[in-house]
């Protein structure tokens, strides 16, 4: 994997989760999408939580987006199995589905990406 995107922060707190998915489907156009995969850990598991109503805190709905890796086919996401843990969530729970992964084996996977972007 030649990218690893890295979402680490709540999806409203700040406009980075929004900037790192349009960085992420920006790749798109210069990768081949084997080559870039997706991390939400820590915070950034609840960027893929349902039932957000963005409008309520006149945010734009990031959590939707999330939708469209399937339709640029990013295939390799990745979800820590801990941080959803303690979060109280469950993979029902998310908008997309993502491979669960120990955070050990997330942090080692990731660590052969040749770049990381964290947002």
């Amino acid at each position: 994997m030649k990218l690893a995107f890295v979402f680490r922060s709540t999806p409203f707190a700040s406009a980075s989760t929004r900037e790192g998915l349009d960085a992420l489907l920006a790749a798109t156009a210069f990768c081949d999408e084997q080559d870039i995969a997706v991390f939400f850990l820590d915070d950034g598991v609840f960027s893929l939580l349902t039932q957000q109503h963005s409008a309520q805190i006149l945010q734009k709905d990031v959590v939707s987006m999330f939708k469209l890796l399937d339709l640029y086919e990013i295939d390799q996401r990745y979800i820590c199995a801990d941080s959803l843990a303690r979060s109280n969530m469950s993979e029902s729970d998310c908008i997309i589905t993502c491979q669960q992964m120990q955070r050990t084996d997330l942090l080692t996977l990731l660590g052969k990406a040749e770049r990381v972007l964290t947002f």
